[in-house]
């Protein structure tokens, strides 16, 4: 029998978003990311809320470190057209494999320090790379990687991702003019998502802290208003 909540949500899901995906060109839409996924519960309320992808990390050393076989419990419960990110850091490439192939993510983050040459081993899969960005400096790196987007994230020596600090966002303008997609992470949170869409026009942007209750669990309020004003502010 069909489980009703999650019919519910599915409908939910395409009649707010028709079906799209992160890797939707065709929509004109900012592309929305909630990361650090560990529930069901979460996974289901962040689509309902209009969330274009799940972020799913498997960086043990993570607070929102999350198992392959519960990444894959919750992933499929998930309707289709949904981007599912694996993100990973300094994995090898038999572990990464392994989660494409027991937890069906589709989209591959690698937010430590692979090689352009680790990045391109696993086409056709999607790939991100995510860069720690600290100064103009920072973004001499990116060019190397001809992935399928770069996410910027804030430079916290020794914490890769799901800080809150915020980087200075005139590098990620200056990031855009390569033309490849930008996602835009780091510090972001329903207080200042719209100023980010309004001055850096980001392909995507990816939320974990800043949408919480605690390192985990997302708050549904925040998810609600962080999508909600996302996509006003585009037509500002």
């Amino acid at each position: 029998m069909t489980d009703p909540l999650r019919l519910d949500l599915l409908f939910s899901v395409f009649s707010i978003r028709q079906a799209s995906s992160l890797g939707d060109t065709a929509m004109s839409a900012v592309k929305i990311k909630i990361c650090g996924i560990t529930s069901t519960g979460d996974a289901l309320m962040a689509l309902a809320a209009g969330a274009d992808a799940l972020g799913f990390m498997f960086y043990a050393l993570s607070p929102r470190y999350i198992a392959y076989d519960h990444a894959g419990a919750i992933i499929r419960r998930l309707p289709p057209f949904i981007a599912k990110v694996g993100v990973f850091v300094n994995a090898t490439e038999a572990a990464v494999r392994r989660a494409v192939a027991e937890c069906g993510v589709d989209w591959l983050q690698f937010h430590g320090d692979e090689t352009p040459e680790f990045c391109r081993r696993f086409a056709p899969l999607k790939v991100i790379k995510a860069f720690r960005i600290q100064n103009a400096d920072s973004l001499a790196a990116l060019p190397a990687y001809a992935t399928d987007a770069w996410l910027l994230d804030s430079y916290v020596p020794d914490v890769r991702g799901g800080t809150g600090a915020q980087f200075n966002w005139d590098l990620a303008l200056a990031a855009k003019a390569h033309g490849v997609p930008i996602i835009l992470a780091g510090g972001l949170g329903p207080d200042n998502v719209a100023e980010a869409v309004q001055r850096v026009q980001p392909y995507g942007l990816d939320v974990s802290s800043g949408v919480e209750s605690w390192p985990g669990k997302k708050d549904p309020v925040k998810v609600r208003e962080f999508i909600a004003r996302a996509h006003a502010a585009e037509g500002q």
